[in-house]
Protein backbone atom coordinates (compact mmCIF):
# COMPACT_ATOMS: atom_id res chain seq x y z
CA UNK A 1 0.00 0.00 0.00
CA UNK A 2 1.36 3.67 -0.75
CA UNK A 3 0.86 6.66 0.92
CA UNK A 4 -1.89 8.96 -0.01
CA UNK A 5 0.19 11.96 -1.00
CA UNK A 6 3.38 10.55 -2.08
CA UNK A 7 2.76 7.68 -4.35
CA UNK A 8 6.75 6.23 -3.64
CA UNK A 9 5.94 5.89 0.14
CA UNK A 10 4.82 2.72 2.20
CA UNK A 11 2.85 4.56 5.09
CA UNK A 12 -0.19 1.68 5.46
CA UNK A 13 -1.04 2.79 9.05
CA UNK A 14 -0.97 6.73 8.73
CA UNK A 15 -2.75 5.83 5.41
CA UNK A 16 -5.38 4.23 7.18
CA UNK A 17 -5.61 6.88 10.01
CA UNK A 18 -6.06 9.23 6.82
CA UNK A 19 -9.19 7.31 5.46
CA UNK A 20 -10.63 7.02 8.97
CA UNK A 21 -10.36 10.21 10.21
CA UNK A 22 -9.95 14.16 9.09
CA UNK A 23 -7.00 14.92 7.25
CA UNK A 24 -5.67 18.40 6.94
CA UNK A 25 -4.11 19.58 3.94
CA UNK A 26 -3.09 22.64 4.91
CA UNK A 27 -1.54 22.30 7.96
CA UNK A 28 1.66 24.41 8.89
CA UNK A 29 3.96 25.45 11.69
CA UNK A 30 4.95 29.15 12.28
CA UNK A 31 8.54 28.19 12.96
CA UNK A 32 10.23 25.74 10.80
CA UNK A 33 12.44 23.84 13.44
CA UNK A 34 12.30 21.76 16.35
CA UNK A 35 12.64 23.26 19.12
CA UNK A 36 10.65 26.31 18.94
CA UNK A 37 8.02 24.34 17.02
CA UNK A 38 7.73 21.85 20.23
CA UNK A 39 7.68 24.66 22.20
CA UNK A 40 4.17 25.93 20.21
CA UNK A 41 2.76 22.74 20.56
CA UNK A 42 3.03 22.59 24.26
CA UNK A 43 2.22 25.89 24.82
CA UNK A 44 -0.26 27.16 21.94
CA UNK A 45 1.98 30.32 20.74
CA UNK A 46 3.81 31.44 18.57
CA UNK A 47 7.87 31.67 19.31
CA UNK A 48 7.77 35.39 19.06
CA UNK A 49 5.94 35.26 22.57
CA UNK A 50 7.05 32.26 23.89
CA UNK A 51 10.48 33.14 22.68
CA UNK A 52 12.27 29.81 22.80
CA UNK A 53 14.37 28.26 20.40
CA UNK A 54 17.60 27.02 20.48
CA UNK A 55 20.54 28.89 22.71
CA UNK A 56 17.41 30.79 24.40
CA UNK A 57 16.46 31.01 28.03
CA UNK A 58 14.70 27.82 28.82
CA UNK A 59 10.58 27.97 28.67
CA UNK A 60 9.22 30.06 31.09
CA UNK A 61 7.54 28.89 33.90
CA UNK A 62 4.77 31.06 33.40
CA UNK A 63 3.78 29.23 29.34
CA UNK A 64 4.52 25.44 31.21
CA UNK A 65 1.99 26.13 33.50
CA UNK A 66 -0.44 26.63 31.47
CA UNK A 67 0.58 23.95 28.83
CA UNK A 68 -2.02 21.25 27.86
CA UNK A 69 -0.39 18.17 29.67
CA UNK A 70 0.19 20.34 33.16
CA UNK A 71 -3.96 21.31 32.63
CA UNK A 72 -4.64 17.97 31.52
CA UNK A 73 -3.32 16.27 34.33
CA UNK A 74 -4.77 19.12 37.29
CA UNK A 75 -8.19 17.42 35.13
CA UNK A 76 -7.31 14.20 36.11
CA UNK A 77 -5.30 12.79 33.14
CA UNK A 78 -2.80 10.17 33.23
CA UNK A 79 -0.23 12.03 31.45
CA UNK A 80 2.89 10.32 29.45
CA UNK A 81 5.55 11.71 27.12
CA UNK A 82 8.06 9.39 25.63
CA UNK A 83 10.54 9.99 22.48
CA UNK A 84 12.25 13.58 21.85
CA UNK A 85 11.24 16.28 23.88
CA UNK A 86 13.32 18.97 22.31
CA UNK A 87 12.61 22.18 25.14
CA UNK A 88 14.60 22.83 27.72
CA UNK A 89 12.34 23.97 30.78
CA UNK A 90 12.17 26.62 33.41
CA UNK A 91 10.98 24.22 35.79
CA UNK A 92 11.63 20.41 35.67
CA UNK A 93 9.29 18.88 32.57
CA UNK A 94 8.54 16.12 35.02
CA UNK A 95 5.90 18.08 36.40
CA UNK A 96 3.92 18.00 33.53
CA UNK A 97 3.66 14.17 32.98
CA UNK A 98 2.61 11.29 35.27
CA UNK A 99 5.09 9.63 32.86
CA UNK A 100 8.48 10.93 31.45
CA UNK A 101 10.54 8.93 29.41
CA UNK A 102 12.58 11.49 27.15
CA UNK A 103 15.47 10.22 24.22
CA UNK A 104 18.32 11.64 23.35
CA UNK A 105 18.59 12.51 19.23
CA UNK A 106 21.58 10.27 18.40
CA UNK A 107 22.56 7.31 18.23
CA UNK A 108 19.76 5.66 16.22
CA UNK A 109 21.33 2.18 17.14
CA UNK A 110 21.44 1.50 20.75
CA UNK A 111 20.89 -1.20 23.43
CA UNK A 112 17.10 -1.59 24.89
CA UNK A 113 16.70 -2.23 28.58
CA UNK A 114 17.44 -5.73 27.89
CA UNK A 115 20.84 -5.03 26.49
CA UNK A 116 19.38 -5.41 22.84
CA UNK A 117 21.20 -3.17 20.27
CA UNK A 118 17.77 -2.00 18.38
CA UNK A 119 16.88 1.45 16.48
CA UNK A 120 15.43 4.45 18.54
CA UNK A 121 12.25 4.34 16.68
CA UNK A 122 11.79 0.72 18.01
CA UNK A 123 12.75 1.71 21.47
CA UNK A 124 10.07 4.21 21.33
CA UNK A 125 7.35 2.46 20.53
CA UNK A 126 7.94 -0.33 23.12
CA UNK A 127 8.04 2.76 26.01
CA UNK A 128 4.45 3.59 24.52
CA UNK A 129 3.07 0.27 24.45
CA UNK A 130 3.95 -0.38 27.82
CA UNK A 131 2.72 3.08 29.02
CA UNK A 132 -0.45 2.06 27.53
CA UNK A 133 -0.66 -1.13 29.31
CA UNK A 134 0.07 0.62 32.59
CA UNK A 135 -2.28 3.42 31.81
CA UNK A 136 -5.02 1.39 31.22
CA UNK A 137 -4.38 -0.83 34.01
CA UNK A 138 -5.27 2.13 35.83
CA UNK A 139 -7.91 3.88 33.39
CA UNK A 140 -10.46 2.95 36.87
CA UNK A 141 -8.83 3.75 40.50
CA UNK A 142 -9.47 2.05 43.90
CA UNK A 143 -12.38 4.44 44.49
CA UNK A 144 -14.23 3.69 40.70
CA UNK A 145 -13.42 7.06 39.55
CA UNK A 146 -12.06 6.83 35.94
CA UNK A 147 -9.01 8.22 34.78
CA UNK A 148 -8.27 9.00 31.20
CA UNK A 149 -4.57 8.86 29.54
CA UNK A 150 -2.82 11.61 27.65
CA UNK A 151 0.20 9.93 26.01
CA UNK A 152 2.41 12.21 23.71
CA UNK A 153 4.64 10.09 21.58
CA UNK A 154 7.19 11.83 20.19
CA UNK A 155 9.45 9.86 17.37
CA UNK A 156 13.40 11.30 16.46
CA UNK A 157 12.72 9.59 13.15
CA UNK A 158 13.26 10.47 10.41
CA UNK A 159 15.20 13.16 11.13
CA UNK A 160 18.64 12.67 10.27
CA UNK A 161 21.87 12.00 12.46
CA UNK A 162 23.60 14.80 11.59
CA UNK A 163 26.81 13.78 13.30
CA UNK A 164 27.15 10.61 11.46
CA UNK A 165 28.51 10.63 7.57
CA UNK A 166 25.29 8.32 6.84
CA UNK A 167 22.93 11.10 7.75
CA UNK A 168 19.58 8.21 7.78
CA UNK A 169 19.43 4.99 9.36
CA UNK A 170 16.53 3.09 9.52
CA UNK A 171 15.57 0.13 11.33
CA UNK A 172 16.83 -2.96 9.91
CA UNK A 173 13.57 -4.40 9.06
CA UNK A 174 13.07 -1.81 6.09
CA UNK A 175 16.28 -2.73 4.53
CA UNK A 176 15.03 -4.09 1.26
CA UNK A 177 11.75 -0.84 0.74
CA UNK A 178 12.23 1.00 -1.91
CA UNK A 179 15.50 -1.12 -3.40
CA UNK A 180 13.89 -1.63 -6.82
CA UNK A 181 12.65 2.39 -6.45
CA UNK A 182 14.48 5.10 -8.82
CA UNK A 183 13.66 8.50 -6.72
CA UNK A 184 13.05 10.86 -9.67
CA UNK A 185 14.50 14.62 -9.29
CA UNK A 186 12.69 16.86 -6.99
CA UNK A 187 11.10 20.07 -8.03
CA UNK A 188 13.08 23.29 -8.18
CA UNK A 189 16.38 21.13 -8.03
CA UNK A 190 17.92 22.46 -11.32
CA UNK A 191 21.13 24.58 -10.73
CA UNK A 192 19.32 27.63 -12.48
CA UNK A 193 16.89 27.92 -8.87
CA UNK A 194 20.09 27.87 -6.58
CA UNK A 195 21.63 30.35 -8.70
CA UNK A 196 18.78 32.92 -8.56
CA UNK A 197 19.00 33.20 -4.97
CA UNK A 198 20.30 36.29 -3.33
CA UNK A 199 24.34 35.67 -2.06
CA UNK A 200 23.13 35.33 1.87
CA UNK A 201 21.14 32.22 0.96
CA UNK A 202 23.82 30.58 -0.84
CA UNK A 203 26.81 28.32 0.06
CA UNK A 204 27.05 30.56 3.41
CA UNK A 205 23.91 29.13 4.98
CA UNK A 206 23.06 25.88 6.76
CA UNK A 207 20.34 24.72 4.21
CA UNK A 208 23.66 24.62 1.33
CA UNK A 209 26.27 23.09 3.44
CA UNK A 210 23.67 20.07 4.66
CA UNK A 211 22.76 20.09 0.56
CA UNK A 212 26.75 18.69 0.52
CA UNK A 213 26.45 16.01 2.62
CA UNK A 214 23.05 14.58 1.22
CA UNK A 215 22.44 15.42 -1.79
CA UNK A 216 25.52 16.93 -4.61
CA UNK A 217 25.55 13.74 -6.35
CA UNK A 218 23.09 12.04 -7.96
CA UNK A 219 24.02 8.73 -6.65
CA UNK A 220 24.66 9.94 -2.95
CA UNK A 221 20.68 11.66 -3.57
CA UNK A 222 19.68 8.28 -4.38
CA UNK A 223 20.83 6.85 -1.02
CA UNK A 224 20.11 9.31 1.55
CA UNK A 225 16.44 10.33 0.32
CA UNK A 226 15.76 6.10 0.46
CA UNK A 227 17.05 6.31 3.50
CA UNK A 228 14.65 8.96 4.64
CA UNK A 229 12.20 7.48 3.09
CA UNK A 230 12.95 4.12 4.97
CA UNK A 231 12.74 5.67 7.88
CA UNK A 232 9.37 7.62 7.45
CA UNK A 233 8.37 3.94 6.71
CA UNK A 234 9.72 2.70 9.89
CA UNK A 235 7.97 5.13 11.91
CA UNK A 236 4.92 4.29 10.50
CA UNK A 237 5.21 0.15 11.69
CA UNK A 238 5.93 1.96 14.86
CA UNK A 239 2.50 3.58 14.75
CA UNK A 240 0.72 0.29 13.50
CA UNK A 241 2.16 -0.89 16.93
CA UNK A 242 0.55 1.53 19.11
CA UNK A 243 -2.64 1.48 17.09
CA UNK A 244 -2.78 -2.62 17.00
CA UNK A 245 -2.19 -2.32 21.21
CA UNK A 246 -5.22 0.25 21.29
CA UNK A 247 -7.22 -2.45 19.72
CA UNK A 248 -5.77 -5.15 21.99
CA UNK A 249 -6.16 -2.87 25.04
CA UNK A 250 -9.94 -2.24 24.06
CA UNK A 251 -9.13 1.50 23.71
CA UNK A 252 -9.04 2.25 20.30
CA UNK A 253 -13.19 3.11 20.19
CA UNK A 254 -12.83 5.52 23.14
CA UNK A 255 -8.68 7.34 22.12
CA UNK A 256 -8.95 10.59 19.82
CA UNK A 257 -5.40 10.03 17.63
CA UNK A 258 -3.53 13.41 16.62
CA UNK A 259 -0.98 12.92 13.91
CA UNK A 260 1.40 15.75 13.60
CA UNK A 261 5.12 17.06 11.96
CA UNK A 262 7.22 19.57 13.65
CA UNK A 263 8.57 21.24 10.76
CA UNK A 264 8.87 20.68 6.69
CA UNK A 265 11.87 19.51 5.18
CA UNK A 266 14.01 19.70 1.90
CA UNK A 267 14.97 17.01 0.05
CA UNK A 268 17.14 19.16 -2.61
CA UNK A 269 14.85 21.47 -3.76
CA UNK A 270 16.31 24.63 -4.04
CA UNK A 271 19.65 23.02 -3.99
CA UNK A 272 18.64 22.88 -0.11
CA UNK A 273 18.74 20.44 2.74
CA UNK A 274 17.33 20.91 5.80
CA UNK A 275 14.51 23.36 7.01
CA UNK A 276 14.56 26.68 8.63
CA UNK A 277 12.93 29.20 5.83
CA UNK A 278 9.79 30.18 4.96
CA UNK A 279 9.07 28.55 1.94
CA UNK A 280 5.99 25.73 2.04
CA UNK A 281 8.59 23.10 1.67
CA UNK A 282 10.18 24.52 4.85
CA UNK A 283 6.72 25.13 6.94
CA UNK A 284 3.86 22.62 5.68
CA UNK A 285 3.19 19.61 7.70
CA UNK A 286 1.13 16.43 7.73
CA UNK A 287 -1.86 16.75 9.80
CA UNK A 288 -4.55 13.88 11.18
CA UNK A 289 -6.88 13.58 13.31
CA UNK A 290 -8.97 10.57 14.18
CA UNK A 291 -11.60 11.24 16.74
CA UNK A 292 -13.62 7.76 16.75
CA UNK A 293 -16.80 9.45 17.97
CA UNK A 294 -16.87 11.43 14.44
CA UNK A 295 -19.70 10.53 12.39
CA UNK A 296 -19.17 8.14 9.41
CA UNK A 297 -19.65 11.28 6.98
CA UNK A 298 -15.91 12.74 8.46
CA UNK A 299 -13.99 9.60 8.03
CA UNK A 300 -11.31 10.51 4.53
CA UNK A 301 -12.60 14.47 4.98
CA UNK A 302 -9.40 16.76 3.69
CA UNK A 303 -10.22 20.19 4.76
CA UNK A 304 -8.59 22.64 3.25
CA UNK A 305 -8.75 25.90 5.78
CA UNK A 306 -5.46 27.07 7.38
CA UNK A 307 -4.40 25.09 10.34
CA UNK A 308 -0.91 25.54 12.49
CA UNK A 309 0.62 23.82 15.27
CA UNK A 310 -0.42 26.54 18.20
CA UNK A 311 -3.59 24.81 17.12
CA UNK A 312 -2.86 21.29 19.06
CA UNK A 313 -2.92 22.84 22.48
CA UNK A 314 -6.37 24.06 22.82
CA UNK A 315 -7.49 21.49 20.28
CA UNK A 316 -6.26 18.32 23.05
CA UNK A 317 -7.73 20.94 25.81
CA UNK A 318 -10.87 21.03 24.22
CA UNK A 319 -11.63 17.22 22.99
CA UNK A 320 -11.14 16.76 27.05
CA UNK A 321 -13.55 18.85 28.29
CA UNK A 322 -11.16 21.82 29.52
CA UNK A 323 -11.14 25.14 28.82
CA UNK A 324 -8.26 26.69 27.30
CA UNK A 325 -6.04 29.79 28.78
CA UNK A 326 -6.74 32.98 27.20
CA UNK A 327 -3.13 33.09 26.37
CA UNK A 328 -3.19 30.41 24.14
CA UNK A 329 -3.27 32.14 20.74
CA UNK A 330 -4.27 28.92 18.20
CA UNK A 331 -7.35 27.57 17.99
CA UNK A 332 -9.35 24.08 18.55
CA UNK A 333 -10.02 22.42 15.83
CA UNK A 334 -12.33 20.14 16.97
CA UNK A 335 -15.20 21.96 14.66
CA UNK A 336 -13.50 20.51 11.93
CA UNK A 337 -13.85 16.93 13.22
CA UNK A 338 -17.87 17.36 12.89
CA UNK A 339 -17.81 18.89 9.09
CA UNK A 340 -17.77 22.32 10.44
CA UNK A 341 -15.87 25.30 9.52
CA UNK A 342 -16.10 28.44 11.77
CA UNK A 343 -17.14 31.62 10.11
CA UNK A 344 -14.17 33.66 11.49
CA UNK A 345 -11.32 31.15 10.37
CA UNK A 346 -8.03 32.47 9.99
CA UNK A 347 -7.49 33.85 6.06
CA UNK A 348 -3.48 34.22 7.00
CA UNK A 349 -1.04 33.59 9.69
CA UNK A 350 2.43 34.27 10.75
CA UNK A 351 5.14 32.62 9.81
CA UNK A 352 8.54 33.75 11.36
CA UNK A 353 12.39 32.21 12.67
CA UNK A 354 14.58 33.42 15.23
CA UNK A 355 17.18 31.18 16.30
CA UNK A 356 20.78 33.15 16.22
CA UNK A 357 22.62 30.96 14.27
CA UNK A 358 25.39 32.67 12.01
CA UNK A 359 24.37 30.42 9.14
CA UNK A 360 20.58 30.44 8.95
CA UNK A 361 19.39 34.11 8.78
CA UNK A 362 16.23 35.57 10.47
CA UNK A 363 12.68 36.00 9.04
CA UNK A 364 9.23 37.02 9.41
CA UNK A 365 6.29 37.11 7.45
CA UNK A 366 2.85 36.32 6.62
CA UNK A 367 1.40 33.27 4.73
CA UNK A 368 -1.71 33.83 3.17
CA UNK A 369 -4.50 32.57 0.57
CA UNK A 370 -3.05 33.70 -2.58
CA UNK A 371 0.07 35.85 -1.38
CA UNK A 372 2.86 35.35 1.24
CA UNK A 373 5.50 37.91 2.39
CA UNK A 374 8.40 37.34 4.02
CA UNK A 375 11.19 39.73 5.48
CA UNK A 376 14.79 38.98 6.29
CA UNK A 377 15.10 42.02 8.49
CA UNK A 378 18.64 41.49 9.98
CA UNK A 379 19.93 41.64 6.16
CA UNK A 380 20.98 45.55 5.15
CA UNK A 381 18.82 46.15 3.49
CA UNK A 382 16.11 44.51 4.41
CA UNK A 383 15.49 41.48 2.24
CA UNK A 384 11.72 41.02 0.66
CA UNK A 385 9.90 38.19 -1.26
CA UNK A 386 6.45 38.25 -2.31
CA UNK A 387 5.01 35.10 -4.19
CA UNK A 388 1.69 34.61 -6.04
CA UNK A 389 0.58 30.99 -4.50
CA UNK A 390 -2.01 30.41 -6.91
CA UNK A 391 0.27 31.00 -10.20
CA UNK A 392 3.61 29.78 -8.76
CA UNK A 393 2.70 27.39 -6.14
CA UNK A 394 6.54 26.72 -5.50
CA UNK A 395 7.85 30.22 -4.88
CA UNK A 396 9.83 30.23 -7.87
CA UNK A 397 9.32 34.24 -9.07
CA UNK A 398 9.54 37.12 -6.42
CA UNK A 399 7.44 39.26 -7.41
CA UNK A 400 9.09 41.94 -4.39
CA UNK A 401 10.56 44.39 -6.82
CA UNK A 402 7.69 44.24 -9.36
CA UNK A 403 5.96 47.55 -9.74
CA UNK A 404 2.88 46.05 -10.39
CA UNK A 405 2.84 44.68 -7.44
CA UNK A 406 3.62 47.50 -5.09
CA UNK A 407 -0.30 47.93 -2.93
CA UNK A 408 0.14 44.00 -2.32
CA UNK A 409 3.53 44.23 -0.83
CA UNK A 410 2.83 46.83 0.82
CA UNK A 411 -0.38 45.46 2.34
CA UNK A 412 1.46 42.57 3.42
CA UNK A 413 4.21 44.29 5.44
CA UNK A 414 1.42 46.02 7.07
CA UNK A 415 -0.07 42.83 7.86
CA UNK A 416 3.35 41.76 9.31
CA UNK A 417 3.62 44.73 11.62
CA UNK A 418 0.44 44.05 13.09
CA UNK A 419 1.13 40.40 13.76
CA UNK A 420 4.22 40.94 14.99
CA UNK A 421 3.34 43.55 17.41
CA UNK A 422 0.30 40.87 18.46
CA UNK A 423 2.65 38.71 19.08
CA UNK A 424 5.66 40.55 21.21
CA UNK A 425 7.03 42.95 18.86
CA UNK A 426 10.10 43.27 17.37
CA UNK A 427 12.65 40.75 17.65
CA UNK A 428 15.01 41.39 20.41
CA UNK A 429 18.26 38.72 21.01
CA UNK A 430 17.86 36.96 23.93
CA UNK A 431 20.23 34.28 25.08
CA UNK A 432 20.63 31.58 27.40
CA UNK A 433 23.36 32.33 30.19
CA UNK A 434 24.95 28.86 28.81
CA UNK A 435 25.22 29.70 25.38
Amino acid sequence: MMGIVNPMLQTPNMDKLATEGVRFTNAFVTTPICAASRASFLTGLVERTHQYTFGTPPLAASFTDQSYPELLREAGYHTGFIGKFGVNTETDAKTMFDVFEPFSAAPYMRKDENGVLRHLTDITTDRAIAYLRTASAQLVDSSGSTRPFALTLSFNAPHADDGDPRQYIWPTAMDSLYTDVTIPAPPLSDPSFYEALPEFLKDSTLNRERWYWRFDTPEKAQAMTKGHLRMISGVDAGVGRVLQELETLQLAENTVIILMGDNGYFLGERGYAGKWLPYDLSIRVPLIILDPRAKKAQKGTTPAAFVLNIDIAPTLLDLAGVDAPNIMQGNSLSPFLQGVTPSNWRTDFWVEHLFDHPQIPKHEGVRGERYKYARYFEQNPVYEELYDLRNDPMETKNLATDPAFTEILARLRQRTDTLQTQYGGPYKRIKSPQS
